[in-house]
């Protein structure tokens, strides 16, 4: 197994490209505030549970580079809320968004309960 055969990695992924797409359309005056805060940190959800993978051999290790990405998925669900807020996206765009976030969260959160599933070993 690789990393990026993670279910975890599959979905932060795939809803970090959405956020991208979206955010296209955010005003420019955004550019270097929502639009730059959003696309990072849920880029970073991916990016910190592929780390966490590759240091599955240091059981400290794993569980702080997923507790990282756990919290990039609700920095990212903040921003959610002030794009909503500032009515850059619709209510349906929001839930949805938001929704996935979630389900990310718990598949993170299910990585941290359940480390030997994913090859950590127990110290």
């Amino acid at each position: 197994m690789i990393f990026q055969d993670l279910f975890a990695y599959k979905k932060s992924f795939s809803l970090a490209m959405r956020i991208f797409e979206i955010t296209k359309s955010f005003p420019k005056e955004e550019i270097y505030s929502l639009t730059d805060q959003i696309r990072r940190s849920s880029r970073s959800v991916p990016v910190t549970i592929a780390e966490a993978y590759r240091k599955r051999i240091y059981p400290k290790h794993f569980y702080s580079k997923l507790t990282d990405s756990d919290g990039e998925n609700s920095e990212t669900q903040v921003w959610l809320d002030f794009a909503f807020s500032c009515k850059y996206i619709s209510n349906d765009v929001y839930q949805e968004l938001v929704s996935e976030s979630i389900e990310i969260g718990k598949l993170i959160n299910y990585m941290l309960l359940n480390p030997e599933k994913f090859g950590v070993k127990k110290e």
